[in-house]
Protein backbone atom coordinates (compact mmCIF):
# COMPACT_ATOMS: atom_id res chain seq x y z
CA UNK A 1 0.00 0.00 0.00
CA UNK A 2 3.02 2.21 0.86
CA UNK A 3 4.37 1.56 -2.73
CA UNK A 4 1.07 2.49 -4.16
CA UNK A 5 1.26 5.55 -2.33
CA UNK A 6 4.73 6.62 -3.17
CA UNK A 7 4.07 5.72 -6.55
CA UNK A 8 0.68 8.37 -6.56
CA UNK A 9 3.15 11.16 -5.17
CA UNK A 10 6.29 10.39 -7.41
CA UNK A 11 3.69 10.51 -10.61
CA UNK A 12 1.87 14.00 -8.99
CA UNK A 13 5.14 15.56 -8.56
CA UNK A 14 6.03 14.86 -12.06
CA UNK A 15 3.11 15.96 -13.52
CA UNK A 16 3.60 19.55 -11.59
CA UNK A 17 7.17 19.61 -12.46
CA UNK A 18 6.07 19.17 -16.52
CA UNK A 19 3.28 22.08 -15.85
CA UNK A 20 6.04 24.18 -14.13
CA UNK A 21 8.50 23.81 -17.30
CA UNK A 22 5.96 23.97 -19.55
CA UNK A 23 4.64 27.23 -18.03
CA UNK A 24 8.39 28.91 -18.21
CA UNK A 25 9.04 27.64 -21.71
CA UNK A 26 5.48 29.56 -22.79
CA UNK A 27 6.65 32.65 -20.83
CA UNK A 28 9.44 32.85 -21.56
CA UNK A 29 8.84 32.73 -25.52
CA UNK A 30 5.90 35.11 -24.65
CA UNK A 31 8.63 37.70 -23.33
CA UNK A 32 10.45 37.23 -26.59
CA UNK A 33 7.39 37.82 -28.94
CA UNK A 34 6.26 41.09 -26.55
CA UNK A 35 10.29 42.41 -26.84
CA UNK A 36 10.25 41.53 -30.83
CA UNK A 37 7.09 43.47 -30.95
CA UNK A 38 8.48 47.04 -28.82
CA UNK A 39 11.62 47.06 -30.79
CA UNK A 40 9.51 46.96 -34.01
CA UNK A 41 7.34 49.73 -32.65
CA UNK A 42 10.10 51.47 -31.57
CA UNK A 43 11.87 51.48 -34.99
CA UNK A 44 8.98 52.76 -36.47
CA UNK A 45 8.26 55.55 -34.16
CA UNK A 46 11.67 56.76 -34.41
CA UNK A 47 11.35 56.65 -38.66
CA UNK A 48 14.18 54.26 -38.91
CA UNK A 49 12.18 51.63 -40.40
CA UNK A 50 9.20 49.98 -40.83
CA UNK A 51 7.83 47.23 -38.70
CA UNK A 52 7.75 44.21 -40.35
CA UNK A 53 5.18 41.43 -39.12
CA UNK A 54 6.92 38.00 -37.48
CA UNK A 55 5.88 35.74 -40.14
CA UNK A 56 3.21 33.76 -37.92
CA UNK A 57 1.39 37.06 -37.61
CA UNK A 58 0.97 37.40 -41.24
CA UNK A 59 -2.76 37.42 -42.81
CA UNK A 60 -3.71 35.25 -45.86
CA UNK A 61 -3.32 36.57 -49.31
CA UNK A 62 -6.68 38.73 -50.51
CA UNK A 63 -9.16 36.39 -52.33
CA UNK A 64 -9.13 37.29 -55.56
CA UNK A 65 -11.28 39.61 -56.89
CA UNK A 66 -13.69 38.43 -59.99
CA UNK A 67 -12.90 40.16 -63.31
CA UNK A 68 -15.84 42.51 -63.35
CA UNK A 69 -15.67 43.30 -59.47
CA UNK A 70 -18.89 42.05 -58.67
CA UNK A 71 -17.88 42.08 -55.24
CA UNK A 72 -16.48 45.52 -55.11
CA UNK A 73 -19.69 46.92 -56.69
CA UNK A 74 -21.93 45.28 -54.21
CA UNK A 75 -19.64 47.11 -51.20
CA UNK A 76 -19.68 50.28 -52.98
CA UNK A 77 -23.52 49.56 -53.65
CA UNK A 78 -24.22 48.64 -50.02
CA UNK A 79 -21.97 51.59 -48.36
CA UNK A 80 -23.73 54.09 -50.17
CA UNK A 81 -27.33 53.05 -49.18
CA UNK A 82 -26.29 52.74 -45.78
CA UNK A 83 -25.15 56.21 -46.06
CA UNK A 84 -28.48 57.11 -47.12
CA UNK A 85 -30.48 55.79 -44.20
CA UNK A 86 -28.14 57.28 -41.98
CA UNK A 87 -29.27 60.66 -43.33
CA UNK A 88 -26.19 61.57 -44.96
CA UNK A 89 -27.17 62.11 -48.40
CA UNK A 90 -23.95 63.75 -49.66
CA UNK A 91 -21.93 61.20 -48.58
CA UNK A 92 -24.33 58.71 -50.32
CA UNK A 93 -24.60 60.15 -53.51
CA UNK A 94 -20.64 60.52 -53.65
CA UNK A 95 -20.70 56.58 -53.08
CA UNK A 96 -23.13 56.27 -55.52
CA UNK A 97 -21.23 58.31 -58.09
CA UNK A 98 -18.17 56.44 -57.43
CA UNK A 99 -19.64 53.59 -58.26
CA UNK A 100 -21.38 54.73 -61.38
CA UNK A 101 -17.86 56.35 -62.40
CA UNK A 102 -15.75 53.09 -62.03
CA UNK A 103 -18.47 50.41 -62.98
CA UNK A 104 -20.33 52.38 -65.53
CA UNK A 105 -22.24 48.91 -67.27
CA UNK A 106 -22.91 47.67 -63.22
CA UNK A 107 -26.11 45.79 -62.86
CA UNK A 108 -26.63 48.17 -60.02
CA UNK A 109 -26.79 51.08 -62.30
CA UNK A 110 -30.11 51.49 -62.77
CA UNK A 111 -31.09 51.27 -58.65
CA UNK A 112 -27.89 53.57 -58.23
CA UNK A 113 -28.75 56.68 -60.53
CA UNK A 114 -32.87 56.44 -58.95
CA UNK A 115 -31.67 56.21 -55.59
CA UNK A 116 -28.95 58.98 -56.21
CA UNK A 117 -31.94 61.24 -57.66
CA UNK A 118 -33.84 60.61 -54.51
CA UNK A 119 -30.92 61.58 -52.49
CA UNK A 120 -30.61 64.27 -53.95
CA UNK A 121 -34.28 65.07 -53.40
CA UNK A 122 -33.56 64.86 -49.81
CA UNK A 123 -30.19 66.80 -49.80
CA UNK A 124 -32.47 69.91 -51.18
CA UNK A 125 -35.16 69.43 -48.54
CA UNK A 126 -32.32 69.85 -46.20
Amino acid sequence: MLTVFLLAIFVIALAAGGLVWYSAKRWKEREAAEEDRIAAFLAAAKGNATPEAPAATLAPPPASVPADGLAQQKLLFEAAHKAGEACEPALAIQLYARLLARFPATSFADQARARVEAEKKKLAKA
